[in-house]
């Protein structure tokens, strides 16, 4: 488990960024695999999930996980929720205690965000798709409609695909620089190759609503050294399916 050194001071809240090891899962999956929308073992999947819920806090609930569809909708949690039909969404708010909110990824950026003064809490999954359609903005404005203060927020960045990792090809850089010429800058060749800095795009995303405290954990869950599940890696090895990394925050 990887923490944020912001978060990691802060009294009554836990948090944390999980790998793959550590868990039940085999093979493609092995092994803390946290994803039931992935072709693997599901009582291996549940399994995986009390390991991280245990982890976190003994005093947490069920993990509350979303049905990921790269969108930029959110829920927000302020009452007994059941969690048996995921909604589809992408973020979720909550400011309850001992309730474990979380987003699975497997390349995309995992934001986990905090204000010190409402005690209020969100996870956010922002592939490309959520981050240009501005879930990260959606997330944060609401905040504030809730009581938070940009200068009371502090945002992290968890492991995602590095830009010297992230491939893609020209109609993908047009839908960006079309809706911002200036989104340029997160675009970069070499050897007639395009590459893609998503980690960098979503952080312009969080000082361009000019929240102050960011944390950037710079690692790559493609470089495999780092032992975090990619789906790039994935269809880079033929894989027919990947693990999902799981990245969660809890107010104590």
């Amino acid at each position: 488990m990887i923490k944020s050194k912001k978060l990691a001071k802060i009294e009554n809240l836990k948090h944390g960024f999980f790998n793959s090891i550590g868990g039940h899962s085999k093979n493609i999956y092995k092994s803390l695999n946290c994803g039931p929308g992935s072709l693997d073992n599901k009582t291996n999947i549940k399994k995986n999930l009390q390991i991280v819920r245990k982890k976190i806090s003994d005093k947490a609930k069920n993990i509350i996980l979303l049905h990921q569809v790269h969108s930029n909708k959110f829920i927000f949690i302020d009452k007994k929720y059941s969690n048996k039909n995921k909604p589809k969404a992408d973020a979720v708010i909550t400011n309850q205690r001992n309730l474990p909110i979380a987003v699975l990824t497997a390349d995309c950026t995992p934001i986990l965000i905090y204000d010190d003064k409402t005690k209020m809490i969100a996870a956010i999954h922002a592939g490309w798709k959520g981050a240009f359609k501005g879930i990260v903005d959606k997330v944060i404005k609401f905040m504030i409609k809730k009581g938070c203060k940009l200068e009371n927020i502090t945002a992290v960045i968890g492991p995602s695909i590095s830009l010297k990792n992230y491939e893609i090809k020209e109609d993908f850089k047009k839908k960006f620089i079309k809706k911002d010429k200036k989104n340029l800058i997160f675009f970069k060749n070499k050897k007639n190759k395009l590459y893609f800095d998503l980690p960098n795009y979503v952080y312009a995303s969080l000082k361009t609503i000019k929240i102050k405290h960011i944390d950037v954990l710079k690692i790559d869950t493609f470089d495999i050294k780092n032992k975090f599940f990619s789906a790039r890696r994935a269809l880079k090895l033929k894989h027919n399916d990947y693990g999902r990394n799981i990245s969660i925050i809890m107010l104590n």
